[in-house]
């Protein structure tokens, strides 16, 4: 969420920025300027009420001692015309600051200077890449039937049992899903991360927080009867543990990591590339998350989109690193790079991975601040997060591009965790 003091100093600055996401935001500051407007000319007007009141009250006491007691209570009176304009003062305060926070929160996070204009994900930049596409054998096949040729995901299973877009692992299927998630789990330990176990249900505070809520509550679950929701990353749980939370300087930037399932109830038409693992309405997912200094949060970017890269290279995946251009950036983020892999069988590059900085945006809605050593103010937190990574699309392309005649060979980095070399 954009301050109010960004959109008081620089409107017409946040305007123009705006644009690189193809968002008119005139309109919308406009109405917030004159809500503040409104809610500053109440304010002046209730603290003076207040001084009038305080006063009126000095003044009845001196009239009490003194033995004017008729006097007094016809400044009662005052007292109680004047509290009745006061209650007055305070509704309408109230109303127009929440009309104005709900008009603030319909504004998306102001792009980072280094955040190209574009319309689409084909305005986006190629940064760099690494990996060999590989040649596959002639009777090379894409996953999908690869996952029934050796019986190791069953999504006739899933619809049976829940419905399209929650598969059924099995076997070495299953193994193999248990193997990356430990595998992330281990490179992110290496890294610095603390793993972190959150509920995988939350409530509308933790949503709004991280910038879910009220954006996209169309595509997650909501449990009715206790207004839950189901998480759509890890993400929302493990930012939400410093919502409201004063951090010291000296202890960013924090890095939590965290394996959870994800539930997304928008999953796309039906077609080659939504097929098979390519997009589904539950997946396995390990998210890092950081919680990092202003002046440094574009350090912690970089080394978060290393740390994906170096996943990407110890599982021998052809990849791409993208800078997503304004268009194509999502509401709350202020620079995102995605990864994506090459699927052999599909022949084209699959999305396994957005890694973002937030700026301050989400740390606003979530009240999530930092002190310097010595200092009594607070300031804004810098958050971001990344897929490190998402399952099902790095599945599908270990399962394309390492397929062979005797089988599919798995990743030299990946047979500690999986215990066997072949799925044949």
């Amino acid at each position: 969420m954009l301050t109010i003091n960004l959109l008081r100093e620089q409107p017409s600055a946040v305007i123009e920025r705006l644009k690189i996401k193809n968002f008119d935001a005139t309109e919308i500051i406009a109405h917030v300027l004159d809500l503040d407007r409104r809610r500053r000319e109440l304010q002046s007007e209730g603290d003076a009420l207040q001084a009038e009141l305080n006063n009126l009250s000095k003044e009845i006491g001196s009239l009490m001692k003194e033995g004017k007691k008729e006097q007094a209570e016809a400044a009662k009176k005052g007292i109680g015309n004047l509290k009745e304009r006061q209650k007055q003062l305070t509704e309408a305060f109230d109303a127009a600051s929440a009309e104005m926070q709900n008009e603030i929160i319909r504004l998306p996070n102001i792009p980072h200077p280094g955040v190209a204009p574009g319309k689409s994900a084909e305005d986006n930049v190629v940064v760099r890449g690494g990996g060999g596409i590989p040649e596959l054998y002639p009777g090379a096949v894409p996953h999908w039937d690869l996952i029934k040729k050796y019986d190791i995901i069953d999504f006739d299973l899933g619809i049976k049992i829940t419905g399209a877009g929650f598969p059924v692992y099995k076997g070495k299927g299953a193994k193999l899903q248990r193997a990356l998630i430990n595998f992330f789990l281990d490179e992110g330990e290496k890294a610095g991360y603390r793993e972190i176990e959150p509920p995988i249900v939350v409530n509308e505070d933790s949503g709004f927080g991280t910038g879910q809520l009220p954006d996209k509550e169309g595509q997650m679950y909501h449990v009715g009867i206790d207004n839950l929701y189901m998480i759509p990353t890890a993400e929302v749980p493990i930012t939400n543990i410093y919502r409201d939370v004063i951090l010291e300087a000296a202890d960013l930037p924090i890095r939590n990591m965290g394996y959870t399932p994800c539930f997304r109830r928008e999953a796309g038409s039906w077609g080659a590339h939504v097929r098979g693992l390519n997009r589904l309405h539950q997946f396995d997912k390990v998210e890092i998350v950081q919680i990092a200094h202003p002046e440094r949060s574009y350090d912690s970017l970089e080394e978060m989109v290393s740390h994906v890269e170096n996943l990407l290279k110890k599982m021998d995946l052809p990849y791409r690193i993208v800078r997503l251009c304004g268009g194509d950036m999502s509401f709350t983020s202020a620079m995102t790079y995605d990864f994506e892999v090459y699927s052999a069988a599909q022949q084209r590059w699959l999305e396994v991975s957005s890694t973002s900085n937030f700026e301050s945006f989400q740390a606003n809605r979530l009240k999530c601040r930092f002190r310097e050593k010595g200092a009594k103010q607070t300031t804004l937190c810098h958050t971001l997060n990344g897929s490190a990574l998402a399952l099902p699309r790095i599945v599908a392309s270990l399962l394309e591009n390492n397929q062979t005649p005797e089988g599919i060979k798995i990743p030299k980095a990946l047979i500690p965790y999986t215990g066997f070399e072949l799925i044949s």
